[in-house]
């Protein structure tokens, strides 16, 4: 591997890391920002055991890139039986859902800080076969370390937006030297393959988003199978995963439905649980409370549940699109079949609602008035209907990425 000068650069900077990696976790752990069992993963220690056969590590940095990998390793340990999957990723919440949804034969671990000891101590101990680095996050120490033990690595559904170009370019000689060795890299969309190129990446393939062909969230049946006999006959939809923005739009939309729908019920499930300034009378998942046939608003403030409210909702207000949140995933309602509706902000997953809005799969509302007449409509079942066409179409884009994958692991041994 070509090592230029910012890379050495670079690999020189991170010896000092660890003179500030036990203060910064520390710190961390008492913001309740690390896993309080697991924070020495970060350090290369407490590792869990390396699985029998060939090793393929997936990384990605949170929640929602670790989610959107269970469709393609799910496909890669059907064409291959014997491969194991290591997921990597740095947020406390992503590990906590993704144990709820964990893929065959995979574990998962928090990546270690990108330092010479703990990428030896993480690279010893597990020896992948080969590495995926997914969506955004790279790190130059592992690449290098990677490429000097000839593990082939790859770039797979990259997203870089202009303004995330610009300030990568000032590092240009830096991002030559990190995708140099890469055996193959997919861009989501065509504008971050441009961009890949101009930071010299090679030979960019566009594949799409991974998300539209994650497999269903996980749920309790005995919950479900509960809310279902509680909720029988009424008009159920939600707002997920809500921010205060999307919670107002949303009950102002409800007021409005209630009107001539007296029995309907919106589901509240907000991004972050831990909040009490939402419906302050509604009954609450936490607090194992079921909602009674008089209950306009149902709050689902318990982590990882999502899976248990997309399958109750018709509908679902895709949260964080009426604020600077600038949207969530809308595959994971749409994969369970519930219409999608989301405000005017976007940014975030700016071709994933294209592609919906392409399949004719998902409706902008800019108002609670235009909410409540989508959902007094009988737009929400074509949305759905059309959903699961895009739905398909990215599952076989999907299945061609996991051959490409396995071909790699396959030359690297043989």
């Amino acid at each position: 591997m070509h090592r230029g000068p910012l890379l050495r650069l670079y690999l020189l900077l991170a010896h000092g890391f660890p003179l500030i990696a036990g203060t910064l976790l520390r710190k961390r752990l008492k913001r309740g920002k690390e896993h309080p069992d697991r924070w020495p993963e970060k350090l290369g220690q407490s590792l869990a055991p390396r699985p029998d056969g060939p090793l393929i590590w997936f990384n990605a940095v949170g929640l929602g890139e670790v989610m959107s990998l269970r469709g393609l390793i799910t496909r890669m340990a059907a064409l291959h039986p014997q491969v194991q999957f290591l997921v990597t990723s740095t947020t406390a919440a992503s590990a906590d859902v993704f144990a709820k949804n964990l893929p065959p034969r995979t574990i998962h671990q928090f990546l270690p800080i990108d330092a010479p000891g703990y990428r030896r101590r993480f690279l010893q101990h597990f020896q992948p076969d080969l590495c995926i680095w997914a969506e955004q996050d790279i790190w130059p120490g592992f690449i290098s370390d990677l490429a000097k033990r000839n593990v082939p690595q790859a770039v797979i559904a990259a997203r870089m937006d202009a303004k995330a170009l610009q300030n990568r370019q000032k590092f240009s000689a830096l991002y030559r030297d990190i995708y140099r060795p890469m055996r193959l890299i997919t861009a989501q969309d065509d504008k971050t393959a441009q961009h890949l190129r101009a930071l010299g990446g090679r030979d960019v393939a566009v594949t799409g988003s991974l998300k539209p062909a994650a497999p269903a969230l996980s749920y309790d049946p005995n919950s479900l199978a509960t809310l279902e006999t509680a909720l029988a006959g009424r008009t159920v939809w939600a707002t997920a995963p809500s921010h205060a923005e999307d919670e107002a739009v949303a009950c102002e939309a409800h007021a409005l439905l209630r009107e001539t729908d007296p029995t309907a019920l919106l589901i509240i499930a907000p991004r972050f649980p831990n909040r009490d300034d939402i419906a302050e009378n509604a009954k609450r998942r936490s607090k194992v409370e079921l909602p009674a046939a008089e209950d306009p608003i149902w709050i689902c403030d318990t982590f990882g549940e999502l899976g248990l409210v997309y399958r109750l909702a018709k509908l679902v207000l895709v949260g964080g699109t009426f604020s600077d949140i600038e949207g969530h995933n809308p595959w994971e309602a749409a994969i369970l079949r519930a219409a999608i509706v989301h405000g005017p902000r976007t940014a975030n997953f700016t071709d994933d609602f294209a592609a919906l809005h392409a399949a004719q799969a998902a409706q902008q509302v800019d108002t609670a008035a235009a909410l409540a007449d989508v959902l007094r409509s009988e737009q929400p079942a074509k949305l759905s209907q059309n959903a699961q066409a895009a739905i398909a179409t990215a599952a076989a884009r999907t299945d061609d990425l996991a051959q490409q994958l396995l071909d790699l692991l396959k030359g690297a041994n043989g």
